[in-house]
């Protein structure tokens, strides 16, 4: 895995695409049949994803057979069936966060990948996601939701090629989401959050068991602040 990148350079503007709020392809809720969450961890949070029986100190549940390649520290995923689900919420009660994963997209995924979600019993969420092409370049896809106020960040024509290491992040400041690649801002929008109440996380994977992600994830961070662009991995 390479060493966590830094970049500070000039940031650049992006297109922003609203959603209107939206339920799972289930239709129904997500957090209707989840187990009594357990209480969010204080931030600032680290995952490193070097083993698939502990995550943080947090016992996963473990879907598939996602597996760690001797020597390097992180968890790969098959994009079939492979992937872990914690029952907390490590957003709970913050009114601006930043999320930054440490991720490597696989070639020959599915076009539509999740591979964080997290969920509270309320039914507010954020998702990150990739949107694969069939050339093997992809797009950073995050959406935010609560209650009847969602926002969805996509831009098709900021790609990147497959089967590299990035860090990508989602900071709000408590009015405006803003996604990264790299250290380098892709998209902004506001949006009203209100803080999260207990619920899951997975990774991988959206909760639901759809939109599997193919490729690897090394580490996963959480901030309780909307972090400056220069501190950004």
């Amino acid at each position: 895995m390479p060493p966590p990148l830094r970049n500070a350079g000039r940031l650049g503007a992006g297109l922003v695409i609203a959603t209107i709020a939206w339920v799972g392809s289930s239709g129904n809720r997500l957090g209707a049949e989840n187990p009594a969450a357990a209480a969010a961890p204080a931030v600032p949070v680290v995952w490193t994803l070097d083993q698939v029986t502990s995550v943080g100190g947090l016992v996963p549940t473990v879907l598939g057979a996602p597996r760690v390649t001797e020597g390097e520290h992180a968890v790969h995923l098959n994009g079939v069936d492979d992937g872990l689900v914690l029952s907390v919420n490590p957003l709970a009660g913050l009114r601006e966060f930043t999320i930054e994963i440490l991720l490597e997209p696989e070639a020959g995924g599915r076009a539509e990948q999740r591979f964080f979600h997290v969920e509270d019993d309320a039914g507010s969420r954020v998702l990150l996601e990739i949107r694969m092409c069939s050339d093997g370049q992809w797009a950073l896809d995050t959406f935010m939701l609560s209650g009847k106020s969602g926002l969805a960040l996509l831009d098709r024509s900021k790609l990147h090629p497959a089967g590299r290491w990035y860090w990508v992040a989602l900071r709000y400041d408590g009015r405006r989401m803003t996604h990264y690649v790299n250290g380098q801002q892709e998209l902004e929008g506001r949006v009203d959050f209100a803080p999260m109440q207990a619920g899951r996380t997975s990774l991988g994977v959206r909760l639901n068991r759809i939109s599997w992600f193919k490729g690897a994830l090394g580490e996963v961070r959480l901030h309780g602040t909307a972090l400056d662009a220069a501190a950004l991995q």
